[in-house]
């Protein structure tokens, strides 16, 4: 454990993930070959590979101040703990659960839509696509993990616990595995998140967790891969091409020309930038609560009428 417990604990990490992820995604790119399943495009692999440098490079940037930031917590921590199998447990549940927070809050509101929408563009869910990076989430991403700090789990370590999920994380990107079993009612499975990835309405911001799918579950966004209703992925609307500049600024640019319309309010202007996606000051927008409101009105009313025809 001592290999993971300093500031190398992350570059640790990451040494042993590195030829991991390149055996097992090398072996699903074979797969999608030799079975023509045609799992794989170069020019989305291409623009995974980018942002994910991307990621890192802003990674690296922010590294001082936000670990700098964690630790003026931790300097003021509630509670010390002793590094025993406890601590480390309890550490992997808490910042597992930061996590589903900070997931959460990416897909309810626009300015944070804006920066994760880079991970859900994509048409196509292998495992390059859990490298597709929300680039700028850097800027903010260390500070659902602060709390964590104040409560006395030291940074470093919370790191290492998250680039440990990350890794697991990046596992799930897959179609190539049906079902885990057991495992399906405790952990975010590749089923579980390839409802995430979807972009059928019964499927839209469900499924937030990164290692354990029990939060989905306790806060009621769980929703289990239903054969009659086939994972579409991407987004909709579509971006118009997949060009660098698009894929990071394509939200962004629809924020601004809504801000900018001529007479609106000020809490308007607010609106557009954190409300959910899809919120119009004109009322003419749908949110995806309201999407799936009339989803399961419409399916609720079809039962309904057949219950009727053969009664």
């Amino acid at each position: 454990m001592d290999y993971f417990m300093d500031e190398n604990g992350l570059e640790s990490v990451y040494s042993w993930a590195i030829p991991i992820h390149a055996t097992i995604i090398l072996a699903e790119m074979i797969y999608s070959h030799v079975s023509e399943a045609k799992l794989y495009d170069k020019k989305d692999v291409a623009t995974s590979v980018y942002l994910a440098l991307m990621n890192f490079g802003l990674d690296l940037v922010m590294k001082a101040f936000a670990m700098g930031v964690m630790f003026f917590f931790y300097n003021h921590r509630l509670f010390s703990w002793d590094f025993t199998i406890w601590y480390w447990l309890i550490c992997f549940v808490v910042t597992d659960f930061a996590y589903y927070v900070l997931h959460y809050v990416d897909h309810h509101s626009r300015a944070f839509w804006a920066v994760h929408i880079t991970h859900h563009n994509s048409e196509y869910f292998n495992l390059t696509t859990g490298f597709r990076s929300p680039v700028l989430q850097p800027l903010y991403r260390y500070l659902y993990f602060s709390p964590l700090a104040f409560l006395g789990f030291n940074p470093w370590h919370i790191m290492v616990v998250y680039a440990i999920g990350q890794v697991y994380g990046t596992w799930v990107h897959t179609q190539t595995v049906k079902s885990m079993g057991i495992l399906e009612y405790v952990l975010v499975t590749p089923s579980h998140h390839r409802v995430h990835h979807a972009c059928n309405i019964k499927y839209l911001d469900r499924n937030m967790g990164m290692c354990l799918i029990i939060w989905d579950k306790i806060f009621g966004t769980f929703e289990k891969e239903d054969p009659n209703v086939p994972v579409k992925y991407g987004i909709y609307p579509k971006m118009p091409d997949n060009k660098p500049d698009t894929v990071l600024l394509y939200e962004w640019r629809k924020i601004w020309k809504d801000i900018k319309q001529p007479g609106l309010k000020f809490s308007d202007r607010i609106n557009y930038i954190f409300n959910s996606p899809g919120w119009r000051h004109d009322g003419t927008g749908k949110t995806v609560r309201q999407y799936q409101k009339d989803y399961w009105a419409k399916k609720n009313k079809k039962k309904e009428d057949i219950q009727k025809k053969s009664a």
